[in-house]
């Protein structure tokens, strides 16, 4: 799990450095300030998550591969592309109703946090 979870953190920041470079020079002048700000939020939360990924992998390196720590990642990887994507979809094609999909993300990346920490907590308990 470490390596292939620590892959995709390392990937999804590094996408998330190529589409904040590609909305300040490339869709800057093509987006409107409202639709610029929501692509830079996906941006943001791509690149926190990616990093919040590569944190799960190290602590499933270090606690071992338990079932939650497995899920923590395997949702927040899904809350990237529910989240982030859709806002990069909905600010580059102006269709609302994408709008509708960012809170899956959204619940993603929170029960992920939550079972990453559970998970953590654990495993610390455990070696008490």
């Amino acid at each position: 799990m470490f390596n292939k979870y620590g892959a995709y953190g390392a990937i999804h920041a590094l996408v998330a450095v190529v589409l904040g470079a590609f909305a300040a020079h490339g869709l800057k002048d093509r987006l409107t300030a409202e639709m610029l700000n929501v692509f830079e939020t996906g941006v943001r939360y791509h690149m926190y998550h990616g990093i919040g990924l590569l944190l799960i992998a190290l602590a499933s390196d270090r606690i071992g591969q338990q079932r939650g720590i497995r899920w923590a990642a395997r949702l927040m990887h899904t809350g990237i592309f529910l989240f982030s994507g859709s806002l990069y979809a909905l600010s580059l094609s102006g269709i609302k109703p994408l709008g509708i999909i960012t809170p899956f993300g959204g619940l993603a990346f929170i029960v992920a946090w939550g079972m990453a920490a559970y998970a953590i907590w654990k495993a610390k308990s455990n070696q008490e």
